[in-house]
C-alpha cells in the first residue's frame, strides 16, 4: 500500500531530526558547508561522535558530502530543509 510506505518514509524522517545531535547539525550545516572536525569543535563533541550522526543523516538523505583531498565537507541536499 503507498500510503503505507509513505508514513513509514515520514516516521523514519522526523525520528532522525528528532534526535537533538542530529537537529543541531543540520542546524549549523543549514549556515554554511563544514568539514566533520568544526562540527566536533562548534557542538563540542568527538569527531566519532560528529561522524555517527552524519552518516545517520547522509543515509536519510538529508545530507550531503564532498571530499577536498583528505578532507570531507558536509552540506544539507535540499535547499526546502534550510
Amino acid at each position: 500500500m503507498k500510503e503505507d510506505k509513505e508514513i513509514d518514509d515520514l516516521s523514519r524522517f522526523f525520528k532522525t531530526i528528532g534526535d537533538g545531535t542530529r537537529l543541531r547539525i543540520l542546524l549549523a550545516l543549514s549556515e554554511s558547508e563544514m568539514c566533520g572536525c568544526d562540527l566536533a569543535v562548534l557542538l563540542d563533541m568527538t569527531k566519532s561522535a560528529i561522524s555517527h550522526q552524519l552518516r545517520n543523516l547522509r543515509k536519510s538523505n538529508l545530507v550531503k558530502s564532498r571530499r577536498e583531498g583528505k578532507i570531507v565537507f558536509y552540506s544539507l541536499c535540499d535547499d526546502n530543509i534550510r
